[in-house]
């Protein structure tokens, strides 16, 4: 019998890096990302039984409306499933990952309703059918069915999965305010070249060598975010002062982060910076298996 209550993780990402390579005729940035999961979640609890749709989350800044991707993925699922109108469903969302922070969110959240509808409904929602799904939900929620380490190109959402990135932990800040998408990408645009330079970085390494060769931690992003909203400057200095190598801003923004390879360190690095007017979190990297 399929289960009829579903509680079900939706774990944040990282971007190691984020390039613009090229603008698209529909106004649109191809990207070269590496999408890194992290053990920071939000947790949803679905339920299928009788009468509408409804959804609650614990953050009540946040729209439970149409506007939410968990409303847009269940409502696409149920048609994708040949369900009709979307009804006969309750989620209970507990968020704990910080809106409009280059975490991924709302897209994680809206990857784990299709996984748990994919359980809810077995044989009527199967796996290539999450995927197109979430491709129409946005440029980065595919990832985060497939998690891990992987890398992303075009829009983000030709997805190439790596190895896993051996486990660090990450620091992160996250400032009272949030960047929208498609704002740091208006600010990139208009930003001169100079600017938009500004970030280049080396290679990721630590003790022991590089992880990988495939991994920068260059976002073309964060210069033209940072002239927007010059915390960003502080808090990467911050993050080097406190020992991060390359600390750098992940996705849009507005979080940054910086890795470490060991607890402890992390630790450490995260009680100096507590005292900063950000909040700080510490989360470890994620092989895909964990994120099934």
């Amino acid at each position: 019998m399929a289960p009829r209550r579903i509680v079900i993780q939706a774990h944040a990402k990282l971007n190691l890096g984020l390039r613009v390579v090229g603008r698209r005729p529909d106004g649109f940035h191809d990207v070269r990302t590496i999408y890194q999961s992290i053990a920071l979640t939000d947790r949803l609890t679905v339920v299928a039984r009788p009468g509408p749709f409804a959804l609650r989350c614990s953050d009540p800044a946040l729209p439970t409306d149409r506007r939410n991707l968990i409303h847009q993925a269940a409502a696409r699922a149920t048609r994708a499933a040949g369900r009709g109108a979307l009804r006969g469903l309750s989620v209970d969302l507990d968020k704990q990952i910080p809106a409009e922070a280059g975490l991924g969110g709302g897209s994680a959240d809206a990857a784990a309703m299709l996984r748990a509808l994919a359980r809810i409904w077995p044989g009527e929602l199967d796996a290539s059918t999450c995927r197109r799904v979430a491709a129409r939900l946005g440029a980065d929620v595919p990832f985060f069915l497939l998690g891990g380490t992987a890398l992303g190109l075009g829009l983000g959402d030709e997805l190439f999965p790596l190895v896993d990135l051996p486990r660090h932990w990450a620091v992160l800040l996250v400032p009272e305010f949030g960047v929208p998408t498609a704002g740091a990408y208006a600010w990139y645009d208009r930003a001169p070249r100079r600017v938009r330079r500004a970030g280049a970085r080396r290679p990721l390494a630590s003790r022991g060598g590089a992880l990988s060769s495939v991994v920068e931690l260059t976002n073309d992003l964060e210069p033209a975010v940072a002239a927007k909203h010059p915390e960003i400057r502080r808090m990467l200095a911050g993050l080097r002062r406190a020992g991060a190598a390359q600390p750098a801003m992940t996705g849009s923004g507005s979080c940054v982060f910086g890795l470490f390879p060991r607890r402890r360190e992390a630790a450490k690095a995260a009680a100096m910076l507590r005292a900063g007017p950000w909040r700080v979190i510490v989360a470890r990297t994620l092989a895909r298996s964990e994120t099934v």
